[in-house]
């Protein structure tokens, strides 16, 4: 806020002031979010939102490394399985593979990592019988 309220307006006036001019300058014409729903809209209530929103802004896990490495694996699995693309899916599974020879070589601090790398053919075989074969550029109509 950039001025002091001026005694004898009341608080609800200044305000309403303020929120008009704001919006006559465009001040909320590009805020970040515009045009979609709150996230946190159907959640129950939570009095460390703000918190755990910071936290996972700044790319810090509450678990420990071994479980959030754990975790990053389910998920790029599943990822995977779901990719567009066979090539995207390979990406994906190349990406957590490194992440967990890393911590292979160097256990991180905590629970055993009991992690081995993903398998590659094992999971695009499961991703091919899944759904249907994908179309080249040379398998169009007419060839």
């Amino acid at each position: 806020m950039t001025e002091r309220k001026p005694p004898g307006v009341s608080f609800e006036s200044f305000v309403d002031r303020q929120i008009r001019e704001a919006a006559d300058r465009g001040d909320f014409a590009r805020l970040p979010g515009l045009g979609k729903p709150l996230a946190s809209l159907d959640a129950p209530y939570d009095e460390l939102w703000w918190i755990k929103g910071k936290l996972h802004r700044e790319g810090f896990s509450p678990l420990p490394p071994a479980l959030a490495l754990r975790k990053e694996a389910e998920d790029a699995r599943a990822a995977a399985l779901a990719a567009p693309t066979e090539a995207r899916a390979r990406a994906v599974l190349a990406e957590v593979n490194d992440k967990i020879r890393t911590a292979l070589r160097r256990p991180p601090p905590g629970p055993p990592l009991n992690l081995t790398e993903l398998d590659v053919e094992a999971v695009l075989a499961e991703r091919r019988a899944s759904r249907p074969p994908e179309r080249g550029p040379d398998r169009g109509a007419g060839s």
